[in-house]
């Protein structure tokens, strides 16, 4: 199968090339630089050059590469975005998540109408008990500053569905290049003690690993499945568990406990939201209509691996 992955270079294109080219899919990425298209070129692929935001770019590159399946992984998020100015922080990526998907679906459709596979998120769920499935609503009244996040993810899933697609709505990813890994945002505040838990910390997080992601992408590829499917490991983990273990793997102090009042005003309305109201997901739907399973079933077993030895190193 031909396959063309927008957003080739990123945290799941490094592990998605690598894993196509791997099984035999002659494996494309769509490239904006030079520099881009050699990283493309050492990951297994072949650079086609284009930009998502310019539609006759991806015109062009959709038509050199020709491909059966087109997977969207096209992103532009910071390595440590500020929650008191997501929108701006995400303003880019929400175009890529819009425009970009117009874009590579216009492109499709003059190409013979390839099937799209899409990013989308596991944690913009309806918060509340126990975790969410995709018939769960997404979240009607969020923070202020996730409004126009989640608006561009309701958009892009409302084009690559009306169009036979599938989105992955993924859980918070780990893995190299991640803000969870070793020199990640995340795991570099855990490790200086400066990544606190907020209030009663009852946001719980469903994380999946880059390799996961790509393997799930892979299954997606042999299967005609519509629709959504959360992408996440088995263990949904309130933010007591899984911080204070990313505090140790790392080789900082036991978290903090921080006032929601006063988290509020260093971290604005959505970094609360994050630390105190986040929903798990369920990853039922994904193992059985995709015939998928996460090889790190649990977090804590995939941390374990991404960290190990990073207090030696950070010694």
């Amino acid at each position: 199968m031909r396959v063309l992955v927008a957003g080739a270079t990123g945290v799941v294109g490094r592990q998605l090339l690598p894993l196509l080219t791997e099984i035999g899919h002659e494996t494309y990425g769509l490239a904006r630089s030079d520099a881009t298209a050699r990283r493309v070129r050492q990951l297994g692929g072949h650079p086609v050059r284009g930009d998502a935001l310019d539609p006759d770019a991806v015109a062009e590159a959709v038509r050199t590469a020709a491909p059966d399946a087109i997977v969207n992984m096209a992103t532009a998020i910071p390595a440590n975005p500020d929650p008191r100015h997501l929108a701006r922080d995400f303003a880019l990526t929400n175009r890529l998540r819009t425009e970009g998907t117009r874009n590579l679906l216009a492109a499709a459709g003059r190409a013979g109408a390839p099937r799209l596979i899409s990013q989308g998120l596991a944690y913009a769920y309806q918060p509340g008990r126990g975790a969410a499935n995709e018939d769960t609503p997404l979240w009607a009244n969020p923070p202020r500053q996730f409004v126009p996040v989640l608006d561009a993810l309701r958009q892009l899933e409302r084009q690559t569905t009306a169009a036979g697609g599938l989105v992955l709505r993924l859980g918070h990813l780990y893995g190299p290049g991640s803000a969870f890994a070793a020199d990640g945002a995340l795991a570099r505040s855990a490790r200086t003690g400066r990544l606190p838990i907020v209030g009663d910390g009852a946001a719980t997080y469903s994380f999946v690993h880059a390799a996961d992601v790509a393997s799930a992408i892979v299954a997606a590829l042999d299967r005609p499945v519509p629709g959504v499917l959360n992408v996440v490991d088995d263990e949904p983990a309130p933010v007591p568990e899984w911080l204070p273990a990313l505090a140790r793997l790392t080789g900082g102090p036991a978290p903090k406990h921080v006032p929601t009042a006063l988290a509020r005003l260093a971290v604005g309305g959505w970094g609360v939201a994050f630390m105190t109201r986040l929903r798990g997901a369920d990853n039922a739907r994904a193992r059985l209509s995709l015939d998928w399973r996460p090889r790190y079933a649990s977090w804590r077993d995939g941390f374990a691996a991404e960290l190990h030895g990073i207090t030696d190193a950070s010694a």
